[in-house]
């Protein structure tokens, strides 16, 4: 699929359930993040990671290749009364200084990337003992649960997307870090659910890859009206409780 998320920006920032305060917890007691460090968030969406962090002292840069993404980390920014500066490039080829950073985070994004370059770069941006984190919020399909069956229908709307079945685990981000030269590699995982009105889980998935970010705007209006049927038939309770999980996969960058 040919995916631009600058075409669903509206839906991506109102709709997509931001990353919880229990990961940032979780982060900056593993050295990721905290007051004063520098911190740069590749692949920074509408700045969900960025934010969380700034709000907590450190201070961010967010990256990302589309501009209407960056603007609405700035307009979210100026709006919470942070500074954030923002850097339109690729998580491959940043064009920053070497050992820049005190960490480097990477939130729903990695998949996007070349893995190996962008880990590779990430290396070169880090301090001695600088420390990266990718980190995941995903929807977990199960037998018989909302994201199993808004998940088929995003299938019969669009068959090239094949990102369905997920776990919320990543174990090949592990090898990617370590191809890299990053040590003390480590995991940690939690279960949430969320809550979303129909209205709010219809948005959150027209923000998605499989929809917003692939289909053109009459497909994305057939599908978004297909959907609203089915968890008005399938799933009337409103709000609906949509499973999360939350991941991340820690590195520290080589110290000698």
């Amino acid at each position: 699929m040919q995916i631009e998320f600058g075409k669903t920006v509206a839906d991506y920032a109102c709709h997509r359930a931001g990353f919880p305060n229990a990961l940032f917890d979780r982060l900056v007691a593993h050295g990721v993040g905290g007051p004063g460090a520098r911190l740069l968030d590749l692949g920074t969406g509408t700045g969900s990671l960025a934010l969380g962090f700034a709000h907590r002292g450190a201070t961010v840069t967010a990256l990302d290749v589309s501009p209407e993404m960056l603007a609405e980390v700035t307009a979210r920014a100026a709006a919470d009364g942070l500074n954030v500066e923002t850097v339109c490039a690729g998580a491959e080829s940043t064009g920053l200084g070497d050992a820049a950073f005190d960490a480097v985070v990477a939130g729903q994004c990695w998949h996007w990337f070349d893995r190996p370059r962008a880990a590779a770069e990430v290396r070169r941006l880090l301090k001695p003992g600088g420390r990266l984190a990718i980190c995941h919020f995903d929807w977990i399909p199960l037998a018989g649960n909302v994201a199993a069956a808004t998940e088929r229908l995003i299938v019969q709307h669009n068959p090239a997307w094949d990102m369905g079945g997920g776990t919320g685990l990543y174990p090949d981000w592990l090898a990617d870090a370590a191809g890299a030269g990053f040590t003390d590699l480590e995991t940690f995982s939690f279960d949430l659910a969320v809550l979303y009105s129909h209205k709010a889980w219809c948005g959150r998935i027209r923000a998605s890859a499989g929809i917003g970010g692939s289909l053109d705007a009459p497909a994305v209006a057939a599908f978004d009206q297909d959907h609203a049927t089915m968890l008005s038939r399938d799933f009337p309770t409103d709000p609906l409780t949509i499973l999360h999980r939350a991941s991340a996969v820690l590195g520290t960058a080589p110290r000698g």
